[in-house]
């Protein structure tokens, strides 16, 4: 399945293009949070409860949710992807899309009936046993009202349905969480390493009710966080002011990422402060032209006219407006 990030996939098939390549093709924040210097007693010791503890009390704050219990730490927000289709009987899930498209791959792996729908109402007349929404969505940063969702999942949970509600990039966009409201039979997954620049670090939550919060963490089993993580994102998530700088910088250079997109012929059809959609109507010529200039973004099998561009660094700018503009 393909991905953003994938730089190993441009490389092999533009190998003419000039180095160093500027990958676009995420939607990760270009400017990584300053991870501290940690104790070297960090790598040499298994992560302790009390830990995983304090850093889902952490998440907790952070996250507006009031019972610590009801957050689980996993080691990013794939992994509990991958896992929720294992805790149900296979049965029917539908999934708002076209959206990351990792959901429908694992609940279908798992013996689900997976339907793709184009909104809540539809999903809720699909009879479906699981409704999967990514608020904001990715990759045209739609985002459900909170009172919708809410609506939703009270339904669902009248015949035992679940609603999963995935807020990766729900960080840096005002009033769209619906973490803090303990929304009925709910599963919403949130991820560090969007916002924070810290993928690779492999941190992220669910935030539950109590009984799927302990299922979870049974699955997932001991130490399934990694010491670093623990340490490192315990220290970004109580960084307030420092992800408020970035939603403030994120918002004018998505700004300016639009601009520059529509001098070059796009339209800009939806986003978040952490990518852009543009569509061109010659957007697979597009894609080429900025891959032989070493620059690699996201382009969509399912809609050939459109591309993803996540936000560039301060020092690659000229490089993109050169390769889309010239």
């Amino acid at each position: 399945m393909e991905h953003g990030g994938n730089l190993h996939d441009a490389k092999a098939r533009f190998p003419e293009a000039p180095e160093p390549w500027i990958d676009l093709s995420t939607g990760i924040n270009p400017r990584t949070y300053p991870a501290p210097p940690l104790d070297p007693e960090i790598f040499r010791r298994l992560p302790s409860p009390r830990q995983v503890q304090d850093l889902e009390g952490i998440a907790a704050a952070s996250y507006g949710v009031a019972a610590t219990s009801s957050i689980v730490a996993a080691p990013g927000s794939q992994a509990l992807i991958g896992l929720l289709p294992r805790l149900r009987s296979p049965g029917r899930t539908a999934i708002l899309g076209p959206t990351y498209a990792e959901h429908a791959h694992r609940w279908a792996r798992e013996g689900h009936d997976v339907v793709q729908v184009r909104t809540l109402e539809e999903a809720l007349g699909a009879s479906a046993d699981v409704v999967i929404a990514v608020n904001p969505n990715n990759p045209d940063g739609r985002i459900i009202p909170a009172a919708h969702l809410t609506q939703a999942a009270e339904q669902l949970a009248q015949r035992g349905g679940w609603l999963i509600i995935d807020e990766a990039f729900a960080d840096l966009e005002d009033s769209v969480s619906v973490a803090g409201l303990s929304l009925p039979n709910t599963i919403i997954l949130r991820s560090v390493g969007k916002a924070y620049g810290l993928a690779g670090l492999r941190l992220g939550f669910a935030v539950t009710w109590l009984q799927m919060a302990q299922e979870i963490r049974g699955s997932l089993g001991p130490w399934a966080v990694s010491g670093p993580a623990l340490a490192i994102g315990a220290k970004a998530l109580r960084d307030s002011a420092w992800l408020a700088g970035e939603q403030a910088r994120l918002r004018t250079d998505a700004l300016r990422l639009d601009e520059l997109l529509k001098s070059a012929g796009f339209q800009v059809c939806g986003g978040t402060c952490l990518f852009r959609l543009g569509r061109h109507q010659t957007a697979p010529l597009r894609f080429h032209r900025l891959a032989h200039a070493g620059i690699w973004v996201r382009a969509f099998d399912f809609d050939p006219t459109i591309l993803r561009f996540g936000i560039p660094k301060e020092k690659d700018w000229l490089r993109l407006r050169n390769a889309l503009i010239n």
